[in-house]
């Protein structure tokens, strides 16, 4: 049987969170965000590439 964890933090303790990612590649960072969206999405379609030329003048 899978039991729930439930982890209470204060305000204080969330840079625990940002050490954690940046202590990770930007390669598992991306793969992370790829996780958490199909959990979102319930897809396997990847995010839309988009180029914008503009002229500068």
């Amino acid at each position: 049987m899978i039991k729930k964890v439930i982890k209470k933090l204060s305000l204080k303790e969330k840079g625990d969170d940002l050490a954690y990612w940046l202590s990770k590649s930007p390669k598992e960072r991306i793969e992370a965000v790829e996780i958490l969206r199909k959990q979102f999405d319930g897809t396997t379609k990847r995010f839309q590439r988009i180029i914008k030329v503009i002229q500068q003048t």
